[in-house]
């Protein structure tokens, strides 16, 4: 896409990130440290600074990872930006480069315009400071005066919701309140250019909604530049104007944001078809495992988006390899913070000890999925009574799409996540 030179906020050019597995990179512990060491020993600190994130050795060896490698793209000013993915794509990596928290292994990243990220729950407060103290660190860090501030200090405050604790030290405060606060003070201090990583999952939907309707606000009466990264694609359809498409590191589509997430949506059983089930790698004696998944709707049609308030049927095949005492299945659902939301076990609703074949399909069904749009993953775990036979996290994932949870004609938004209370299995 073309763009006028004088209208660009951002501009990414053949951008990379490499990280050599197993090397841990030594960091100072604060500021001082790093600058008491810089008047002690000047010339051996410049030149660890200079090579602290590029690779000058082999960057194709067997212990070089690259999260992002190949990315370029243009966003103008005023634009609300997309990046979209599977967990582990890469977008969180890209942001800290673009937020400059991490330096690029190759490539450039061009910025006109002061950048105010959250990207992680607290980043850029000191939590030692209180509420209000952080408030006015993070705006002189952002170049605004103290008069600055002061004009939209009550705002800051005000959207938060946490006046009660704007005294209070910082590491006092739940995630909650630092994600309130965070982005209270990255929306109100008007930076340029607004970074925003899927830190919004931790608040409640009330203040999801609030946050949301901010960045309307920001993007479109502000017109200031943002780059949002979610797993709500309904939220990234009506907020962006475009979207990017990451997998394993690289852009895959670039385009409008409904052709994006349309694009993603429709690809995403291919996308997850390429991760295959190592058992080797699974935990447990291996007596009783699973060899292969998959996920179908109340249709019974092979599916990888799950519609919430609509039966799933999760269908697990396994293979025994020697039998054993009560063979229980525990499925494990968590979201994209690695919360567990739910727990399904076979003992619970599965009337008597189960039965198993040599080879055959244990399926999980969850009545009226109660998951709110976003991406998901599964841990499984087999049990021979108390034996451990086959433990693997993040084995499978699926994403899930809005849907007349409540039975009213109407498509829900604000379905809330809940505790599975009957889930029915079927042995094959």
């Amino acid at each position: 896409m073309l763009h006028n030179e004088f209208d660009i906020a951002v501009k990414v050019s053949n951008l990379g990130k490499a990280y050599r597995i197993g090397v841990a990179e030594k960091k100072e512990k604060n500021l001082i440290t790093i600058l008491l060491n810089a008047i002690i020993a000047p010339i051996k600190n410049f030149r660890k600074i200079k090579s602290l994130n590029r690779l000058h050795t082999d960057t194709e060896g067997k212990d070089v990872f690259w999260a992002n490698r190949n990315i370029s793209f243009t966003v103008k000013q005023g634009e609300v930006l997309g990046i979209i993915g599977k967990n582990g794509a890469g977008k969180s990596t890209l942001l800290k480069m673009l937020s400059r928290i991490t330096e690029p292994t190759e490539g450039e990243i061009e910025l006109f315009g002061r950048v105010a990220s959250l990207l992680e729950v607290g980043t850029g407060f000191n939590p030692e400071l209180t509420g209000k103290e952080n408030i006015f660190l993070n705006g002189t860090i952002l170049g605004l005066t103290k008069k600055e501030i002061e004009e939209r200090y009550n705002s800051i405050v005000e959207f938060s919701g946490i006046e009660k604790f704007i005294e209070t030290p910082v590491k006092r405060y739940s995630s909650g309140m630092k994600v309130r606060l965070a982005f209270a003070v990255a929306a109100h201090l008007e930076p340029e250019i607004l970074i925003i990583d899927e830190v919004l999952a931790v608040g409640d939907i009330e203040f999801q909604k609030k946050c949301l309707g901010k960045m309307q606000e920001v993007a479109g009466k502000e017109g200031r530049t943002v780059l949002f990264v979610s797993h709500d694609m309904a939220a990234v359809k009506k907020l962006c104007n475009r979207a990017i498409l990451l997998q394993q590191g690289n852009i895959v589509y670039e385009g409008s944001a409904t052709d994006t997430v349309d694009y993603y949506l429709q690809n995403a059983a291919s996308i997850a078809s390429q991760k295959t089930i190592d058992i080797s790698n699974a935990k447990g004696n291996k007596k009783f495992v699973i060899t292969n998944i998959e996920m179908l709707n109340e249709e019974g049609n092979k599916v990888q988006l799950a519609e919430s308030g609509k039966d799933l049927h999760l269908k697990m095949y396994y293979e025994v390899k020697e039998k054993g005492p009560d063979p229980v299945v525990i499925v494990k659902i968590k979201n994209n913070l690695e919360q567990i939301l739910f727990t399904c076990l076979s003992r619970n609703s599965y009337n008597g000890i189960m039965q198993l074949n040599d080879k055959g399909v244990i399926t999980c069904v969850i009545p009226k999925l109660p998951l709110a749009t976003g991406l998901y993953s599964v841990d499984i775990t087999l049990k021979y009574w108390f034996d451990i036979t086959f433990d693997v996290e993040n084995i499978f994932s699926f994403e899930v799409e809005r849907g007349d949870f409540f039975g009213t004609g109407k498509i829900n938004s604000d379905v809330m996540n809940g505790m599975i209370i009957y889930h029915n299995w079927i042995i094959n």
